[in-house]
Formats: structure tokens, sequence, C-alpha cells
């Protein structure tokens, strides 16, 4: 389903001024070059699976960066391991984080394809639902590719991503350039 609500049904909104979710001393995501690219992390995310009512953030600035692809990849593949996601003990929680590697990749791509490239990816994490936010300074409002057509190149990224989630979405700030485009995967049983 698409839509451009900000934030989907239940959902907590924003993280308050100030709750980044930054904590001293992370270190910097692989792949990323010294002073550039450092994620934050909320304190206690490491700490294995989130609990009942528990959200672990982590954050990624990529803007200016090169290898924007890999490097939201590693840094996801880094936070689901903290999180309890990997290793993967059935096929059906491999094919969970399978999923959230490939939608980080899509939005990540259209990012830097439709606009102008990726400021910042931001992933949150909760007992039950796992978003992942791609922000960048573009106008166009991403769509999938209607009608779809499966044997024609490229284009399938939207399509790709709403199959794959929950729901997903695009939140302007006003009188701010730019949007961040969201979406939203289940976690593994």
């Amino acid at each position: 389903m698409s839509t451009t609500r900000p934030y989907s049904p239940g959902d907590r909104g924003p993280e308050p001024s100030g709750a980044s979710g930054a904590s001293d001393g992370a270190a910097p995501a692989v792949g990323a070059s010294e002073g550039a690219a450092a994620p934050s992390v909320t304190p206690g995310a490491a700490d294995g699976p989130p609990r009942a009512r528990e959200r672990h953030v982590r954050t990624l600035r990529l803007e200016g960066e090169s290898g924007v692809v890999p490097l939201a990849r590693d840094f996801t593949r880094q936070a689901l391991y903290a999180w309890g996601w990997l290793p993967a003990a059935t096929a059906d929680r491999r094919a969970a984080a399978d999923d959230v590697l490939l939608v980080v990749s899509e939005l990540v791509t259209n990012a830097c394809l439709h606009a102008e490239g990726p400021d910042e990816l931001r992933l949150t994490c909760d007992n039950k639902v796992i978003r992942i936010e791609v922000s960048d300074r573009g106008t166009g409002q991403p769509a999938p590719r209607t009608p779809h057509r499966a044997g024609r190149p490229g284009g399938h990224g939207m399509f790709i991503v709403q199959r794959l989630c929950l729901d997903w979405g695009v939140a302007r700030v006003t009188g701010t350039p730019g949007k961040t485009v969201w979406a939203e995967l289940g976690a593994p049983a």
C-alpha cells in the first residue's frame, strides 16, 4: 500500500528533540571513512533482540559519501546482528533479514538515481516492526511504475518495496527541501 502519511497507524511519531539515539563512542560503520558517516546508536541497542516496548534506533549520515548503497547495507546488516535478526535460526528469519537489506538497497538507490543522493539512513526497530527511513533533498514523489512490467529492465524498486513492506510512504517537512521515504517491515517471529 502506498501512502503519504508521515507515520503509519499506531506509530508513535518522530522522536522528541534530542532523542536522536546518538551514543558516545559509537564506532564508524564498516567501509566508512574516518570522520564521515559515523552512525548513531541508542544506548543498549547491541544488547540482543528488542524486548517488549523497547525501541532501538540507528542513524547513518550518507551525505557526500561514495559507495552509499553497500555502506547502507553493511550498516543495516550490523544493526540486524545487534538486534538479534541475524544470525537467522530459520529460513523465515533469514528471509525477513534479506527483505530488510533489499528494501534498504532499493530506497538508497532511488535516492541516488532520482534525488541527488541520500542524506541519511535511519533504522528503528521494536519487537514488532523495523522502520527504514531514507532522507534526501529531492522534490520528486516515489511511486511504483504502473503498469508493472516484469520483463522490462529498471523501475522495479518501489514495486519491490510495495510488495515486501507492511506500509511505506513519504514524509515532508513544510519549508524544508527534500523528503524522507519510509518503509516498515514486520519483525521475524
